[in-house]
C-alpha cells in the first residue's frame, strides 16, 4: 500500500511562467514542463489554455497580467479605501479614543458613497 503525502497548492510565480514561456516556444510537451516545474501536468495545461487565446502563444508577461486581473476580480472591494475621505475620518475619531464600536456605528447610517 503506498500512501501519498498530501500536497500543497502554490500558484505559479513569474518565474515560472517564464519557464513555461520558453519551454513553449522551444516546443516541450505539458509533461515534461510539469516535471521540470515540479507541478501536474494538468496545472500547466490549464495556465496554457487559460491564458493563450485561441491561435496565439503563451506569453509569461500576458499570463501575469491576466493573473492579477483574475485575482483582483476574485477578491471583494475594501470596504475602506486608504485614499479616502472615510479613511481620514475613522484616524481622526480613533486618535480621539473612539472604539472601533463607536466608530462603525456612527459611520453605518451614512450612505456608501458619502465620503
Amino acid at each position: 500500500m503506498h500512501l501519498q503525502t498530501p500536497t500543497r497548492y502554490e500558484q505559479l510565480q513569474p518565474e515560472d511562467r517564464m519557464t513555461i514561456a520558453s519551454m513553449t516556444q522551444q516546443g516541450c510537451s505539458m509533461r515534461a514542463m510539469a516535471r521540470m516545474l515540479h507541478r501536474a501536468p494538468s496545472t500547466i495545461s490549464r495556465e496554457v489554455e487559460c491564458t493563450a487565446g485561441a491561435g496565439t502563444t503563451y506569453g509569461s508577461h500576458a499570463a501575469e497580467v491576466s493573473c492579477q486581473a483574475r485575482r483582483r476580480v476574485a477578491r471583494p472591494a475594501a470596504k475602506l479605501d486608504v485614499e479616502s475621505l472615510a479613511w481620514m475620518v475613522v484616524l481622526s475619531l480613533l486618535r480621539s479614543k473612539w472604539s472601533p464600536r463607536q466608530i462603525a456605528g456612527t459611520l453605518k447610517p451614512l450612505p456608501p458613497g458619502r465620503f
